[in-house]
């Protein structure tokens, strides 16, 4: 199902012992745009330190009620590993985050979960020890960015600029951004339209700004997006053809054929 990542913030992260806390942003990789982990605030249960938590261990999510079951329980996010979600979350600090929970590295395949499309089916084997010690030899970087910290960067169309983020559109089976809110308010009052990570050539994160090969005509005559009216598979249609590139559920259909596999 897709939602509006604005409509997640505050929801309750429900342990099987309890709660753990809220959530307040969400990270996502800013090479697959997959939401990699949630930020959640622990209040005075934990002296207010912030965890992260992986969408891996999500069991359920109720939209009406506001919260997110997981497969943790308190005690082992209490004794999580120490990140700070201030700064940028390092390939090692996830290398060490993966080992404690046991989760394999979602760097580690083909798909946007590793071995699987949705965190729900990633069941290859957890990292070892030996695994964590190759992770010094690899980039630092993780591509981790906070949809807090990308909020507001302009939208830069082939022939110039053309809005700002305004938001993400969420798949909430896959775990993905599949669209950015654009709004375009300094030429056209009012409208926002999605964009989709598929058609992003960069983020510049020192000049704030998202690049796209996208014309502002196209971006501007796009379907309107109306954030408050749920997002249906007649309005994705309609964007893919005036946009004319292949929608996403077409993609995923091929990486999962058996002859995409074969080819991998």
């Amino acid at each position: 199902m897709l939602r509006n990542a604005k409509d997640l913030h505050g929801f309750t992260i429900r342990a099987t012992d309890g709660d753990i806390g809220t959530v307040d942003q969400l990270y996502f990789d800013d090479e697959t745009w997959a939401i990699r982990y949630f930020t959640v605030e622990t209040g005075g249960w934990l002296g207010g330190r912030p965890v992260l938590i992986s969408p891996i261990s999500v069991l359920l999510t109720d939209w009406q009620a506001k919260h997110l079951n997981v497969a943790l329980t308190k005690k082992q996010v209490e004794n999580s590993p120490d990140i700070d979600t201030q700064q940028p979350v390092s390939r090692q600090h996830e290398a060490q985050y993966n080992l404690y929970y046991g989760y394999p590295y979602y760097w580690g395949g083909p798909f946007l979960w590793g071995a699987a499309l949705n965190p729900a089916e990633v069941v290859i084997p957890p990292p070892t020890e030996a695994a964590l010690d190759t992770v010094d030899s690899q980039s630092k970087d993780s591509h981790l960015r906070s949809t807090d910290a990308v909020a507001d960067y302009a939208i830069e169309a082939s022939d110039g600029e053309i809005g700002h983020v305004a938001g993400f559109v969420v798949d909430d089976a896959a775990w993905a951004i599949r669209y950015i809110e654009v709004a375009t308010r300094n030429w056209w009052p009012g409208k926002k339209v999605l964009v989709s990570p598929a058609w992003i050539e960069r983020v510049s994160w020192a000049d704030s700004k998202v690049y796209t090969a996208l014309s502002r005509e196209a971006i501007q005559n796009a379907p309107e997006y109306d954030e408050f009216a749920p997002i249906s598979r007649e309005y994705e249609n309609r964007l893919y053809f005036h946009y004319g590139r292949p929608p996403y559920w077409l993609h995923d259909a091929e990486r999962t054929s058996p002859v995409s596999l074969t080819d991998a």
